[in-house]
């Protein structure tokens, strides 16, 4: 070979490389924020804490070197505590931090206290986030917060219910229906009444009974039966003909005992433990417990369960139902009194950047980019199990298509705090469905008349 000749292919194999370099970076997730100079600032922030949440602050060393900035962590709580010290401090101006915590379920308490966030925002970085949980977001034409991860509730039905010949049969003769994975709350009552009636399932449904839970829980069973919670005037509507239906529907399931006896003791736990002991055919769960439900270890309905989208609510509503999708993003804000908003704004875009927040999916929160969303679905196109790519790519269409907030409103706690005692008294068969909800709605009006609605 020639001198020229091998110079000439060492420069074409150089360029080459050069190249494929350059399509590799491209091709990793990226950074963003990073294009400040914030040398000698020092930004503080007050977070949710625990567990995997704090995985993602290991990354916050990659922000301080490119930027120059200190990031002081002031407070790392968990969600109800983090929730009560930022209203303490906003209600006392004692909130000297630049980057805060938010949730979909509250940010409407601390709004006038929030920097609005549009302005710092172009169309081309908020354009990889939900549409949806940036509807959820923005309160009279102001965003409020960007969002970090999501959750939502699929269906969760135990396989071996559905794959069974036998009972299939069995099914069809008892109600002249095929069965199917259930689409809606009607079928979800036949089907877990069956299972239950003729020994096919300890319990045929669960849900958690109390606080804040069961609300949500009953918000999103009225909604996706087309009914409200509060009019355009926030009049208490939920004691209509929907929310009783819904009301009785749950009372009925207490009686016959397709829910445990003890669902008014229940929280999240305590629901995710019945699905994983195999006594339940079907309930809407969280996906952030699909890794605890796979764990062979653990659960007994590891590798016999099923995933489907939310259920359409009571035919009662008529036109109206919708897919069930009672949801909520944890989020970042800026506080209006931060001492250094600009840095603060730095931060949240590098937390929520693509690279973070795959980093963050990666340990099984679901991610609320669309690129983030390419990314994991993509790794799990070769999982053992064809479900770990299923369950992302439902999860991704609910997020997307079915999420819904609480009211946005400062009252959603207290209103809660009202509501939860009389469906419990309702579900425990103490008071009718329509005398519960009038009371709940009674109280309710009262409350929001002191709070100036």
């Amino acid at each position: 070979m020639t001198r020229k000749l091998f110079l000439l292919v060492l420069a074409l194999a150089l360029a080459s490389a050069v190249a494929v370099s350059a399509q590799s970076a491209q091709d990793e997730a990226q950074y963003a924020g990073l294009d400040m100079d914030l040398s000698g600032i020092t930004i503080k922030m007050a977070n949710i804490g625990g567990g995997q949440y704090e995985a993602m602050y290991d990354a916050i060393s990659v922000f301080e070197e490119a930027t120059g900035a200190t990031v002081e962590i002031v407070a790392l709580l968990d969600g109800f505590a983090i929730d009560q010290k930022m209203k303490v401090d906003f209600a006392t101006g004692a909130a000297d931090y630049d980057v805060s915590w938010d949730h979909t379920s509250f940010v409407a308490q601390y709004t006038p206290f929030l920097l609005p966030l549009q302005d710092y925002f172009s169309e081309e970085e908020l354009a990889p986030f939900s549409p949806a949980i940036l509807d959820a977001a923005t309160i009279d034409g102001n965003l409020y917060l960007i969002p970090r991860h999501a959750d939502i509730s699929p269906i969760h039905y135990r396989a071996d219910l559905y794959n069974d010949e036998a009972i299939a049969a069995a099914y069809m003769e008892a109600t002249g229906e095929e069965l199917t994975v259930p689409s809606t709350l009607e079928q979800i009552d036949r089907q877990a009444r069956f299972f239950v009636d003729n020994g096919h399932a300890a319990l045929g449904y669960t849900l958690a009974g109390k606080e804040e839970a069961l609300t949500g829980r009953f918000y999103e069973m009225h909604f996706a039966s087309g009914g409200s919670l509060f009019d355009e005037n926030y009049e208490p509507t939920f004691n209509d003909e929907i929310g009783v239906a819904v009301a009785e529907l749950l009372a009925g399931w207490y009686a016959d005992g397709i829910i445990p006896s003890d669902t008014t003791s229940l929280l999240w736990d305590g629901v995710a433990q019945y699905f994983c002991n195999n006594d339940v055919a079907i309930k809407l769960e969280w996906y952030g417990w699909y890794a605890y439900f796979q764990d062979a270890d653990s659960c007994a309905v590891a590798g016999n369960f099923g995933l489907a989208r939310g259920f359409t609510g009571l035919s009662v509503g008529g036109d109206a139902v919708r897919p069930s999708g009672w949801a909520g993003a944890h989020a970042f804000s800026v506080p209006a009194t931060a001492p250094n908003p600009q840095a603060g704004v730095q931060l949240i875009k590098f937390l929520s950047s693509e690279r973070v927040a795959y980093e963050e999916a990666q340990l099984g929160f679901l991610p609320t980019r669309g690129d983030v969303w390419d990314r994991v679905i993509a790794d799990a196109s070769g999982a053992d199990n064809p479900l770990d790519r299923e369950r992302l790519e439902l999860a991704r269409i609910q997020v997307g298509e079915d999420f819904k907030t609480p009211p946005l409103i400062a009252e959603w706690i207290p209103f809660s705090n009202i509501f939860y005692p009389h469906l419990q008294a309702i579900i425990l068969g103490d008071v009718s469905a329509q005398e519960g909800l009038d009371a709940a709605a009674a109280e309710t009006r009262e409350m929001m008349a002191d709070a100036g609605y």
